[in-house]
């Protein structure tokens, strides 16, 4: 069998990159370990010319991003079918996988199964977010649907929401995502800096930590040692080009300064120490799909505050393994984080039930082999 993954985020060593380009890596690594043939194939921004690159058996095409002020994903489509028609005639792909959009400019006649793994679309998030749909990504993400000959969500949430969204009769089937728990170990006490906050993920309002910041006033109030540390990537609008993280850092008052740190993005290899150092991690996510910077927090037994919108109660069990948050309410989420410095215990006990719960039902071995099961259906 062979599987081809359409992504523009997997991983290079020394950069940043989203949670999906890890969840194929993940996936893809682990496939190859069962004698199945990877190949993954994206455009990237920054690159001048094409790039192989062979990870533990995955083979990688990075192909360079068109530069064009708008409309890229014409050209980026083009060198993206034109490499997959390639990488078909030197080894027959079984099955194409990609995102929501995937698959609007990929031929109908396409010799390979199609399959959509609904990490969370336009759709999804447009209309959970209380925003408009924009019409031309709106055709684009129905046109691929209408191609697929398989769906998976990463979550009921996503793949019951995006199914009522868009109208679709085809059934779906929930494969969760992976988390590597020997990357993402069980983390050491001794390592914790106490009343250290942390948030991973991009710096976007969507994902809650402007409200993360505004809430840091209360929780100073009843432990004035807390700090926050702020990982990830910036996010700057489509439009304007303006930063987000400039935006948050109007809201860093000067009662605050001092306990809230700006860290920007870490490459992915150096999460897990950076969560190890954390006594409580917190994701006040707006929505998600199913957030692989939680299940990783969870992977390695922290305390996690986590948004209860969504998903969040399907990725967190509530007073057993993390404790959920109204990401929308700064008092709510400071309430939270003060509940977990305030019982260490009750904090440590969560922690290993969310290692535990991780290793049962975001198992990798599991997963996969619920993936793979999946892909034999289609043939």
């Amino acid at each position: 069998m062979h599987i081809s993954f359409i992504t523009h985020e997997y991983p290079m060593t020394g950069k940043t990159q989203g949670g999906i380009g890890s969840v194929v890596q993940t996936i893809g690594r682990a496939l190859c370990n069962k004698g199945i043939r990877v190949s993954v194939v994206g455009a990237y921004n920054g690159i001048e010319r094409e790039m192989y690159e062979n990870d533990e058996g995955v083979h990688v095409w990075r192909l360079p991003g068109a530069r064009w002020p708008a409309g890229n994903f014409i050209p980026n489509s083009k060198r993206l079918v034109k490499k997959l028609y390639q990488i078909h005639d030197e080894t027959p792909i079984d099955i194409i996988e990609g995102a929501e959009l995937s698959f609007a400019f990929i031929p109908n006649n396409f010799p390979a199964k199609k399959v959509i793994r609904m990490h969370g679309g336009h759709h999804f998030f447009a209309v959970t977010l209380g925003k408009k749909t924009a019409f031309w990504r709106s055709f684009q993400e129905k046109q691929s649907f209408a191609k697929a000959d398989g769906l998976i969500a990463v979550s009921d949430f996503v793949g019951k929401t995006t199914k009522s969204l868009l109208h679709f009769s085809q059934p779906f089937e929930t494969i969760y995502n992976i988390v590597d728990t020997g990357k993402f170990y069980a983390a050491s006490d001794d390592k914790v800096i106490a009343r250290k906050i942390l948030f991973v993920g991009t710096v976007v309002e969507k994902k809650g930590v402007r409200q993360l910041v505004e809430a840091m006033p209360k929780i100073l109030e009843a432990y004035p040692d807390a700090t926050l540390d702020i990982v990830g990537r910036d996010w700057k609008d489509p439009q304007t080009g303006e930063s987000y993280t400039a935006y948050l850092k109007t809201f860093i008052t000067p009662d605050i300064e001092k306990a809230v740190k700006i860290v920007g993005p870490l490459p992915h290899h150096d999460i897990p120490k950076k969560l190890e150092q954390a006594e409580v991690c917190v994701y006040p996510s707006h929505m998600e799909a199913m957030p692989i910077a939680w299940l990783e927090a969870l992977g390695m037994g922290k305390g996690v505050v986590a948004s209860k919108l969504g998903p969040g109660p399907e990725a967190v069990i509530d007073q057993k393994t993390g404790l959920l948050c109204h990401p929308l309410d700064p008092n709510n989420i400071a309430g939270k984080i003060i509940a977990m410095f305030d019982d260490p215990e009750m904090a440590q006990v969560m922690g290993e039930n969310a290692r535990e719960d991780v290793l049962t039902r975001f198992n990798l071995e599991r997963i996969v082999e619920q993936n793979i099961d999946f892909y034999r259906s289609l043939l």
